[in-house]
């Protein structure tokens, strides 16, 4: 008995002794004396700070029904002769068939799909293949190849899953989420990882704001669902930064407010109606600040402001820093393109300055996308539709529109309506590049312009 007494009081000693430490430990308020514990169900659970468990089942098992397996067909001729190849004559060359697959998402019950425009790029024929291996035909409504998304449809009696779209502006830098793709036809994958950034901008012409994650996502999974830990859609996976083509740490969604704004863009016009603020500038530093002489160094210097835009009209002056728009704190034009992309011309947004060190409060109605449209040389440009693009099976390209100049006007018949596909070295995607190569060139300086007529004659001309 006093045996089992002793050994009672030592267990009673140790309990307190453990009690003693374990307050020790965790109670001190100093950083370093904290110690991280793995919650007893580690193997099912991720959590932060050994609190609060994130199980990914529940999200995963309700995204994966929703994304399906995109396969695109195209043909192309392969020149029979080298003839063929440089002159593009001789009649010959023999016709061959090219696959590519990527991933999807259904976003209604009745068939509408999201996927990559990179992903049905050039197709002939579109197959999607759902998690439970059925298999339907699909049709490009339209695309934004500026922002890589397209939408597809199916013709079906049955009810689909589809996603829920979830908020993209309130996801946060370090919150879990899933990346959920149908690549290679192997059913629904699914990996997980943080949003690493937001409003990461890859362009040179700032219009693109994307979500960065550290989920792993390869080249079948473009098109693909990102989704928070509920599930919802907070992404379209779209690309990987890599030197190799396969994942090394970085990948990048469509956030879900801008996927979302261009799919009702497509559905009720056809194509993407951008607003446009009509400010030039660049994002503030230390040194661009000592440069201007100023001591901001946070928010976008508007440099110069486009005539007759949303911006002029409104007031906003060159000088001005831009701080904020509709709340949210502003960098650069990335984060400008991710206040106003899911907006239309007309809308008015609030947009606060920082002119010599007072903060106004400027209301501004976006204004149509000027870029969509530039006119150079007497020549009226315009970007080619996502109709013309498929009926001239061409995937780039920018048209002349109208022709204003008298200079020209022996060639009117030629031009008017060609799509210009090169303009010096570089092929014409859209406005942006072709106004920039325009805007830039020298005095007196020729550039070679590549042009498809009505007649569907390939000609060359020097503007």
């Amino acid at each position: 008995m006093k045996k089992i007494s002793g050994l009672l009081l030592v267990g009673l000693l140790s309990g307190a002794t453990t009690l003693g430490a374990y307050k020790l430990v965790f109670d001190n308020d100093t950083p370093s004396s904290a110690l991280s514990i793995a919650p007893e169900n580690y193997t099912r659970n991720v959590s932060y700070n050994g609190a609060n468990p994130v199980d990914f089942t529940a999200a995963a098992d309700k995204a994966v029904h929703t994304v399906v397996h995109v396969k695109n067909t195209s043909y192309a001729t392969r020149a029979a002769s080298p003839w063929d190849f440089m002159f593009g004559s001789g009649g010959g060359g023999q016709q061959y068939q090219q696959v590519g697959t990527g991933s999807g998402v259904i976003i209604t019950e009745d068939g509408y799909i999201v996927t990559n425009n990179h992903v049905v790029q050039n197709a002939s024929e579109l197959e999607v293949t759902l998690n439970n291996n059925q298999s339907y035909k699909a049709t490009l409504v339209g695309t934004d190849s500026k922002m890589d998304i397209a939408l597809l449809k199916v013709e079906t009696k049955d009810k689909l899953p589809f996603a829920t779209f979830g908020n993209s502006d309130d996801i946060k830098v370090g919150e879990w989420v899933l990346a959920v793709g149908n690549p290679y036809n192997l059913t629904s994958t699914v990996t997980a990882g943080i949003v690493s950034a937001k409003a990461r901008n890859l362009s040179k012409d700032g219009i693109q704001s994307f979500i960065q994650t550290d989920a792993a996502v390869n080249p079948g999974n473009s098109g693909g669902a990102l989704v928070n830990t509920r599930g919802e859609l907070v992404g379209i996976n779209t690309m990987i930064s890599s030197m190799t083509g396969s994942y090394v740490g970085y990948s990048f969604a469509v956030p879900s407010n801008i996927t979302r704004k261009i799919i009702e863009d497509l559905m009720q016009f056809g194509n993407v109606q951008r607003g446009a603020l009509g400010v030039k500038g660049g994002e503030l530093n230390s040194a661009l600040a000592k440069d201007l002489g100023i001591d901001e160094t946070k928010g976008f210097y508007v440099n110069d402001v486009i005539a007759e835009s949303g911006a002029k009209k409104a007031g906003i002056k060159k000088g001005d820093i831009i701080v904020k728009i509709e709340d949210k704190d502003i960098n650069g034009f990335a984060d400008i393109n991710a206040s106003i992309v899911t907006k239309r011309p007309n809308d008015v947004v609030k947009v606060a300055v920082n002119r010599n060190g007072k903060i106004m409060t400027i209301p501004v109605k976006l204004s149509k996308n000027e870029i969509n449209s530039f006119t150079y040389d007497g020549l009226e440009l315009e970007d080619v539709t996502d109709a013309e693009k498929k009926e001239l099976k061409i995937d780039y390209g920018v048209k002349i529109k109208e022709i204003t100049d008298e200079e020209w006007m022996p060639y009117y018949d030629e031009l008017k309506d060609g799509i210009i596909l090169r303009i010096g070295n570089m092929k014409a995607m859209d406005i942006e590049s072709v106004s920039k190569v325009l805007e830039n060139k020298r005095p007196n300086q020729k550039i070679r312009v590549e042009m498809l007529t009505k007649a569907g004659r390939i000609v060359q001309f020097l503007i």
